[in-house]
């Protein structure tokens, strides 16, 4: 089963993309909150996206923990990252966000309801679904009706 490195796991988006991609990846969960003692041996410990190391520490741990993805959810840590992505493909790492371009056009929905059926897309193609997508960006989204907009989904 590949791994996947998910950020903001404590978060409620964090928590229910883990719950949909439990059964897909096995789930490296992160977070750059602080934990009560109890919580500290569940969730791996990394620092805030605004951080000058941000993409150096997710880097080492992926590497670390041999995942093949990294799925950031909050806005700070998806903007670090899409400026790094050509780093994480040469140890080949795929960081499940946006490029750089892309973000600074995209619409932005924090914290999208349970209603709201989430994609996660890769070169086209929905890793939930299964299915070819016709939009050209990378990321945790909602897909409109028509398929052809997309609404970066994060964590606030």
């Amino acid at each position: 089963m590949k791994k996947i490195l998910l950020t903001s796991s404590t978060h409620v988006l964090g928590l229910r993309i883990a719950k949909i991609l439990a059964d897909k990846f096995e789930i490296i969960a992160c977070t750059s909150d602080p934990l009560p003692d109890f919580m500290k041996a569940n969730y791996v410990q990394i620092p805030k996206g605004l951080n000058p190391t941000f993409s150096h520490e997710m880097l080492k741990l992926a590497l670390d923990h041999n995942c093949e993805y990294i799925l950031p959810l909050q806005l700070a840590e998806i903007e670090s990252l899409s400026e790094s992505t050509m780093l994480f493909d040469e140890y080949g790492i795929t960081v499940i966000c946006p490029a750089k371009a892309d973000l600074e056009v995209l619409d932005i929905l924090p914290n999208p309801t349970k209603d709201m059926p989430l994609s996660l897309i890769v070169d086209n193609h929905d890793l939930l679904t299964g299915q070819p997508v016709e939009v050209a960006v990378n990321g945790l989204g909602v897909m409109s009706d028509s398929g052809m907009e997309f609404l970066l989904a994060i964590a606030r």
